[in-house]
């Protein structure tokens, strides 16, 4: 057979990619690539509707090792190779697009082959040997009709072939030379049989098919029929042209420019240059820089040049502007990549994906974490006793994020602490303003007109400090209102000189310069007092939710703000609807479905300055604390999604310096008040004392220190130093609170009963049975006059009581009283309720306390389930099960202790001990407690 190119199937049109298939020893370049009973090869008739542009090439060569019709082909395996290249070369000054002009050298036009070659896939080739060898060898002794064969090429398939050896030592030497030389990457990819070949076996096992760094894709054939797709569905067809996952939430940015210095620093910091050089550790780099500047900008491009350039690499986007955000882009990927168990509403799909990408036979990808600018949602928080954190509270998703050598992670965000963390501790790449010739194309291309004069381009960019996203706005600006480049500078210069600082104090801790940039302060200034201008109403929503958290702003607080009455009558839906849809097109803000409206960092900050230069920022703070104080909810299990929810706001707004009017004060108060209530019900009493400690001091200087309010805030106080452990100091407010609660309320007030009641628990947990009685009791026969038998105080009433019993030894008299109570709960408040669930847990240590072993088990468990459940596994309530401070996990294993179940109880009072000194710390009351049980298991 000649050793030749020839073209199987070709484009009309100027052809993109030359796809050459090279057929293997003992092979044909037809037959190997036809189906049974297909009238041709299938990359004449499949691979065009895949890659219509795509010319298709065939080489043919003599590749017998054994023949009984004739002499074999002498050639080697090197004289092959030289054939290729040389008819590839052939071909190429053949064709009308060929690189190479005819002074060229023969060496230069061939290495040119090389630097032209973007991928290679490889089908059940024996990279390190093959059952063929073998089998060619045993065909000749044992029937002795081959006349010849040609022993070398059959030695070099032996699998500790020398000559296979060297081979792959220059090929991989060969594809990183390449990418060093700067010539691009190789995609490569083996695909290797998964069924043997009659009769004879695996031809190429799978070990030798493969080469290490490189995608493994099974094919579900034997050798021969591997490379035989009898149509586009087949899998083996499906598997060679599609191998990786591209989950990325936007399209190409056809306007993105320049940032090249930073493109190339992402290639090589992620290892995505050398397609074998995963390294042994994660790839994690970050992208840090005001708002506006193009990180995700930058990400998109990266992902999509990725996507081109290496195809088996899959690319993963997730939004980390929040944990929710997190969570849904989580969840996304496990819906999208059908990952097993992604529809069970039970599993926890942030470890499942985490898991599932940390599998080794995922493949190469990159993950995308955007907008990660808020430490806490990664890390937790770190917050002092008494003191107000105003930095939100959310969840420490950084530990999902996949770790493992096979992925990659870019992260974009406006905290370069964030970043740091986030990579590991490698510097972030800080992404500046743009040059000159960027700011010019990208302004070309926004406004669409390349005769635009490039001096008045530069002055614009100048003044805008040629930050993208501003010069994105005044592109739109002088679109929008069919203006020129020269109109927009003649606006720019009547604006105020004193401009505010784009880099103010809040953007310190990011590692920006406090030297500001003024242009987008004056852009949005300008676009600012259009808006309220043409919509005033606009412009006040504009000024409040500067004022807010920046995300999830609820449309509820733009509700009961545009129906207070301001000076005129409130407004109604449709000119709410109007305002925000003025905001949204000035891209001011964002509507996120379902949760609220967002607002660029940055836009919010120039908005409080634009407020502070009108005088008018007090005024909106006053507003902004009214707004959130009146939609906050106390905090309990039944508000918990909605305090939690708006929990962001309430730091926010309590940082604001209002009008300091008496209402704006009492707002303020009842505010601290109520989410002091959401921090007891999670457990964080030092949290809730911070805040009631403030709630307290504003509500004694406005209303008196025997106003209910007052009475009740120090009431809650003294709860959270009893849930502490400081029983003198809860014992000493709790006896004020009741003797000014009776004198001004009236003994049997709902107020004084229930601070009566936290008295006899604080007696209580000092083992002051006696003391703790009387007052149970008489707080009980109250609360049945006062409430009613099934009034959910009431029945707490009774299971104090209960416990008081329990602890003096009445077993009988408590566990009556416990089970009243649990049934009653059940009915009244629901089975998963933290109150039923106490209920329970007292149930179960009464039946400890008299020896049944089996009942106290079963309801230990019951409520330990339903805990972590309900509330978390480290929530105080979790470790809890009588009251605030019996150990749930602790009963459960002293259950087992005392059933001479040793190891279960060591095992559950090891984990105790180490929760309760993250959660409550070493010197608290509970958790001594369980060290000592521990000891004593």
């Amino acid at each position: 057979m000649p050793e030749r190119i020839l073209v199987t199937c070709s484009s009309e049109t100027i052809p993109g990619e030359r796809i050459v298939f090279v057929h293997g020893l003992t092979g044909d370049r037809e037959k190997t690539w036809t189906a049974r009973g297909a009238s041709e090869p299938w990359p004449k008739a499949l691979l065009p509707s895949e890659l219509p542009t795509a010319r298709v090439l065939t080489f043919g060569y003599d590749a017998y090792v054994a023949d009984w019709r004739g002499v074999v082909s002498r050639n080697r395996i090197g004289n092959h190779a030289w054939s290729l290249l040389t008819s590839l070369a052939n071909y190429r000054d053949r064709d009308d697009t060929a690189l190479v002009k005819s002074r060229e050298r023969p060496e230069q036009h061939l290495q040119n082959i090389l630097r032209s070659t973007r991928g290679i896939a490889f089908l059940g080739t024996p990279h390190h040997g093959a059952g063929l060898a073998h089998w060619a060898e045993l065909l000749a002794r044992a029937i002795g009709v081959v006349k010849q064969t040609n022993t070398e090429i059959v030695a070099v398939l032996q699998s500790e072939s020398e000559v296979l050896a060297r081979v792959q030592d220059s090929f991989h030497t060969m594809v990183i030379a390449r990418s060093r030389e700067g010539s691009g990457l190789i995609n490569i990819c083996c695909f290797y049989e998964e069924l043997p070949l009659s009769g004879v076996g695996q031809v190429v096992p799978q070990h030798s098919a493969i080469l290490p760094g490189y995608i493994p894709i099974g094919i579900h054939s034997n050798h021969m029929d591997m490379a035989r797709f009898a149509a586009a569905d087949d899998p083996g067809f499906v598997a060679l042209t599609s191998d990786r996952i591209v989950l990325v939430p936007y399209t190409s940015n056809p306007d993105f420019v320049g940032r090249s210095g930073i493109l190339v620093q992402l290639k090589d910091q992620l290892r995505h240059r050398l397609a074998q050089a995963t390294g042994t550790s994660q790839a994690r780099r970050s992208l840090y820089g005001l708002g506006g500047v193009g990180k995700t900008q930058i990400a998109l491009a990266y992902a999509y040049w990725l996507q081109q350039t290496r195809p088996e690499v899959s690319v993963f986007w997730v939004h980390a502007s929040s944990a929710e955000r997190f969570r849904q882009a989580y969840a996304s990927i496990a819906k999208q990549c059908q990952i097993p168990g992604y529809d069970d509403p039970k599993v926890d799909l942030l470890p499942l994906v985490r898991r599932w990408l940390e599998g080794k036979d995922r493949g190469r990808w990159l993950m995308v974490i955007d907008n990660a600018d808020d430490t806490q949602v990664f890390f937790g928080r770190r917050a002092e006793p008494a003191t107000i954190d105003t930095s939100g509270l959310e969840g420490k998703v950084g530990s999902y994020i996949p770790d493992c050598a096979h992925g990659s992670v870019l992260v974009t965000t406006r905290n370069k602490e964030t970043g740091s963390r986030l990579a590991n501790g490698k510097r972030p790449i800080e992404v500046g303003q743009m040059d000159e010739d960027e700011s010019d194309q990208l302004l070309r291309a926004k406004l669409d007109d390349e005769e635009l004069d490039r001096d008045e381009l530069l002055v614009l960019s100048s003044r805008l400090e040629y930050l993208p996203l501003a010069l994105v706005q005044a592109a739109a600006f002088i679109q929008e209102n069919s203006i020129s480049v020269s109109e927009y500078l003649r606006l720019l210069g009547q604006s105020d000189q004193q401009l505010v600082d784009l880099l103010s104090g809040e953007f310190e801790t990011a590692g920006r310069d406090s030297e500001t940039s003024r242009a987008v302060t004056e852009t949005w200034i300008l676009s600012f007092e259009q808006i309220q201008r043409q919509n005033a109403f606009a412009g006040e929503l504009l000024s409040l939710m500067s004022l807010f958290d920046r995300l999830a702003i609820p449309s509820v607080f733009l509700s009961h703000y545009s129906k207070q009455q301001q000076d005129q009558e409130p407004r109604g839906e449709m000119q709410l609807t109007k305002a925000l849809g003025a905001l949204k097109a000035f891209s001011f803000v964002a509507e996120d479905k379902g949760h609220g409206f967002d607002m660029h960092r940055l836009v919010q900050l120039v908005t409080r300055k634009w407020l502070v230069r009108k005088g008018t920022i007090h005024l909106f703070a006053t507003q902004a604390v009214l707004t959130v104080s009146h939609n906050y909810p106390y905090g309990n299990y039944d508000n918990r999604a909605i305090c939690g929810a708006y929990l962001a706001h309430v730091y926010a707004v309590l940082k604001l310096e209002g009008t300091g009017s008496r209402d704006e004060g009492l707002a303020k108060g009842a505010l601290l008040h109520r989410a002091a209530g959401y921090f007891d019900y999670q457990g964080q009493w030092r949290d809730a004392e911070g805040f009631l400690i403030q709630a307290t001091n504003i509500r004694k200087e406005l209303l008196g220190e025997e106003h209910p309010s007052t009475l009740t805030s120090l009431g809650d106080l003294a709860l959270t130093y009893s849930n502490q452990g400081r029983w003198k100091e809860a014992e000493s407010l709790e006896v004020k609170v009741g003797e000014t609660s009776k004198r001004v309320l009236g003994e049997e007030h709902s107020d004084t009963l229930i601070s009566m009641g936290n008295l006899a628990t604080t007696y209580r947990n000092q083992d002051r049975w006696k003391e703790a009685e009387s007052l149970d009791v008489q707080v009980m026969e109250a609360m049945k006059r006062v409430l009613g038998e099934e009034h959910p105080d009431t029945l707490t009433s009774m299971g104090n009581l209960a416990s008081t019993y329990r602890n003096q030894g009445r077993w009988k008299e408590a566990e009556s009283l416990e089970v009243q109570v649990m049934e009653a709960m059940k009915r009244v408040l629901g089975e998963e309720h933290p109150d039923t669930l106490t209920s329970m847990g007292n149930l179960a240590l009464t039946y400890r306390d008299q020896g049944g072993w089996k009942d106290a088990e079963e309801l230990g468990v019951e409520v330990m389930d339903a805990r972590k459940r309900v509330l978390g596994e480290e929530h105080p309530d979790t470790l809890t099960s009588m009251g605030n401070l019996a150990l749930t996990m602790g009963n459960l294993s002293l259950t087992y202790m005392n059933q001479g179940r040793w190891k279960e109880a060591e095992s559950l009072e090891v984990e105790v001990v180490e929760a309760r000194k993250r959660v409550m710390g070493e010197e608290h009351p509970d958790t001594l407690t369980s060290m000592n049980n521990l000891a004593f298991t």
